[in-house]
């Protein structure tokens, strides 16, 4: 799962990107709007955190304008703003919302939560052949038997079955599961497949394709 957090206090961002990395996420960070705003313009993420008031304006016009346009990334506004109608208006154009000052743990649930929630408005179940993802219980079986995967595996594979059959770029299985920190030529993704290779078993479904990246098939 990918996370943006937009929040222009450098030692809160880092804290909360600490926390979400040592849950599991892939995260990137940004100051500003300008920032963010590049930042979901080339990347693809499953939950946007945003301070409300931020170097280039306030985080809630900016998310309404583009719910406005269609954007339907689920997102948890993070601010120090607790009266009722800032409250309100949050919820009215943002999914949650969490006041500072707030606990660790219970970012990381409403994180989880939200990005479970943009996965429901995908295919809740992904299959291919004998095997099953379950992306709403985090859960995959090949021929009925359960397999245990990591937050990275099950993110590789996940879109490697949104695209069965057909090759899916390196860059793209990187970019689902990593955050833009990964160097371009890290064998991280490498480790991940050959996990995932071992862990399906026989008869082998994954499959290198040279130049291009991986397919299932």
């Amino acid at each position: 799962m990918r996370v943006l957090v937009t929040e222009d206090d450098a030692a809160l961002r880092l804290a909360v990107d600490a926390s979400l990395r040592g849950a599991g996420f892939a995260v990137d960070t940004a100051a500003d709007l300008p920032q963010a705003d590049e930042a979901l313009s080339v990347n693809s993420y499953d939950c946007a955190v945003f301070d409300r008031i931020l170097p280039g304006g306030d985080a809630l016009r900016y998310v309404a304008v583009r719910r406005q346009a269609g954007w339907s990334i689920p997102v948890l506004f993070l601010t120090a703003r607790d009266a009722v109608s800032d409250r309100v208006a949050g919820l009215a154009w943002g999914d949650d919302y969490l006041v500072k000052p707030f606990a660790v743990a219970e970012l990381v649930v409403r994180v989880r939560s939200l990005c479970r929630r943009g996965e429901a408005g995908q295919a809740p179940v992904l299959r291919h052949a004998d095997i099953e993802l379950d992306t709403g219980r985090h859960e995959a079986t090949r021929a009925g038997a359960p397999l245990t995967m990591t937050a990275k595996e099950f993110a590789v594979l996940r879109r490697l079955l949104t695209d069965a059959g057909r090759p899916v770029p390196r860059d793209e299985l990187i970019a689902a599961a990593w955050d833009e920190l990964v160097p371009p030529a890290s064998n991280v993704l490498e480790v991940v497949v050959a996990q995932l290779r071992r862990k399906l078993g026989a008869p082998a479904v994954l499959h290198t394709v040279r130049g291009v990246g991986y397919l299932l098939r």
